[in-house]
Order: structure tokens, then sequence, then C-alpha cells
């Protein structure tokens, strides 16, 4: 986000890979990590920086490779958050995703 936002170019965008669950934030120059259960400060960060995004016009595309239904509900409030997109799949049907466009409030099956 930093990196794009000195950027002049209008068509700034990020791509994530991540199984859904955030484990770790930067303080300063420390790091906070907590890799057990959702840990409310993490995922408190985590929203408001897809809300920077959004502010910025930088949309948030993410892929997640997991199936834990409280994982894919933090992915879908933080793709909503940030108005971005979200395709889901497991490992066994990585070629079968399920689509998410809270952009457009479009959900379909790929």
């Amino acid at each position: 986000m930093d990196i794009l936002r000195r950027r002049r170019n209008p068509n700034k965008q990020i791509f994530m890979i991540t199984d859904g669950k955030p484990t770790c934030l930067k303080q300063g120059k420390q790091y906070y990590k907590n890799s057990f259960g959702l840990d409310r400060k993490i995922l408190n960060r985590t929203l408001n920086l897809a809300a920077q995004c959004k502010k910025l016009k930088i949309p948030i595309t993410t892929f997640m490779v997991a199936t834990d239904p409280w994982l894919q509900q933090f992915v879908n409030e933080f793709t909503e958050t940030n108005n971005g997109k979200a395709f889901f799949s497991g490992t066994d049907n990585l070629g079968q995703f399920l689509f998410h466009d809270f952009e457009n409030g479009k959900r379909k099956k790929l």
C-alpha cells in the first residue's frame, strides 16, 4: 500500500494469496505475532488497512486457498470493506473458484 500510494499511476491494485488468517502486524519496528486463533487486534488492523486502500482507490483481489468457514467469513468482511474481489478455493479444487465481487454486487461459481 505504501509503495502504491506514492505512485501517480491510476491503475493501482493489490493481489493477495492467503489462507485467510491474519497472524502478524508491524508496530513501529517491532512485529506483533499471534498464530493461535483469530486475534481481534490483528483483525481490526487488517480491516483498517483494507478501508485505507479503499479510500486511496486501491482495490484488493484476494485468492483464498482454504475452506475454514470462520476464515472465509473474515475474508468476506475484508473484501466487503475494500470493495474488492475474492476467489475462494480449497486445496482439492484449485481449478474451481467461488467468486465474490463486492464492487459490482455479484457472486458466481467459476
